[in-house]
């Protein structure tokens, strides 16, 4: 396995770029950072990426750039993106300016993610992941591992650039986070499933300010969760996914199992900033749409947040109270 056979880009230092980082320097992958928040960019300059939690690692990094222009002027050969679904607009803007042959991998959630990419960039250049693991940001350069539940999925969106999801999915497996190479049909499927799994969950811990935990806790947001899930799997069986029979419980179980921490989109909630509802919940209720199917807890979901986002974003002013 030639670990440099690619030099690799990641943009986006959240939790996820962040551990994705770490692993791929730690196999000896020449890796490349990019973010636009100056301070975290030159944290980890001084003192690279440390692991916490039930990873503990730690990787130094060479080459950090503020800015998505730099990065790709840098002759990487694949860019992971680990943006918020709500900036690849932006993203894609700055890579329609070059004409690089690379490859993009999309590690997010969310359902359609896929053609904001297939957009502007031909299909055979587009990987995906589906991540099953998660942190939270302890300091700029820290991230506290909270769960990590391989194996992880990846492929090429159209079934076309094997080699590159096959080399990815051997250094990650090698670093212990088995990743599985699959087609564009099981792909679509487990994206479902992600979703549905989040999108239970992530509003209702960032609306109530309850940890997973706190919610695995209580019988009445079990039961909403429960009713979620339920509701979330009509539309996805609608669309030909296919379940298992104990899907509900698995994925209570992994709730239980998840600690006792805030989901990524509870916290983009509880911040008071833009949220990627509209790409998980909100795609749920577009879906259930078009097979007449009722979403009312997600569509309660995704109009509560985008509610108290645009009020905390000042699109709501207090001018509009009557």
């Amino acid at each position: 396995m030639d670990t440099q056979q690619y030099r690799i880009g990641i943009v986006g230092m959240g939790p996820v770029g962040m551990i994705l980082a770490v692993h791929l320097r730690h196999a000896g992958c020449k890796v490349a950072l990019c973010d636009n928040d100056l301070e975290k960019n030159e944290a980890i300059r001084r003192n690279g990426i440390t692991l916490t939690g039930v990873i503990s690692k730690k990787s130094s990094f060479d080459n950090i750039y503020n800015s998505c222009d730099k990065l790709l002027e840098s002759g990487i050969d694949i860019l992971i993106s680990c943006v918020k679904t709500y900036r690849v607009d932006d993203l894609m803007k700055v890579i329609k300016k070059y004409n690089n042959p690379l490859y993009i991998l999309s590690a997010q959630n969310g359902i359609d993610i896929g053609q904001k990419y297939t957009a502007c960039i031909d299909e055979s250049k587009i990987l995906r992941m589906i991540i099953n693991f998660a942190g939270n940001m302890v300091s700029s350069d820290t991230v506290k591992v909270t769960f990590t539940t391989p194996p992880h999925y990846i492929a090429s969106i159209n079934d076309t650039c094997i080699e590159v999801a096959n080399w990815i999915a051997s250094i990650l497996t090698f670093m212990g986070q088995e990743t599985v190479v699959i087609d564009s049909f099981k792909l679509f499927i487990e994206t479902w499933k992600k979703t549905i799994l989040s999108s239970s969950i992530s509003p209702l811990c960032g609306l109530s300010k309850l940890t997973i935990k706190e919610a695995m806790q209580s019988n009445d947001t079990i039961e909403v969760i429960e009713q979620t899930i339920l509701e979330s799997m009509k539309v996805a069986q609608a669309e030909g996914v296919k379940f298992e029979d104990n899907f509900v419980k698995l994925c209570l179980r992994n709730y239980k199992n998840a600690g006792d921490h805030f989901p990524s989109l509870g916290i983009d909630i509880l911040r008071g900033g833009e949220t990627e509802i509209d790409f998980n919940n909100g795609k749920i209720v577009e879906y259930g749409r078009k097979h007449y199917i009722q979403t009312p807890l997600n569509l309660t979901f995704t109009n509560l947040v985008n509610a108290v986002s645009k009020k905390n974003l000042g699109v709501i002013s207090n001018n509009n109270k009557s």
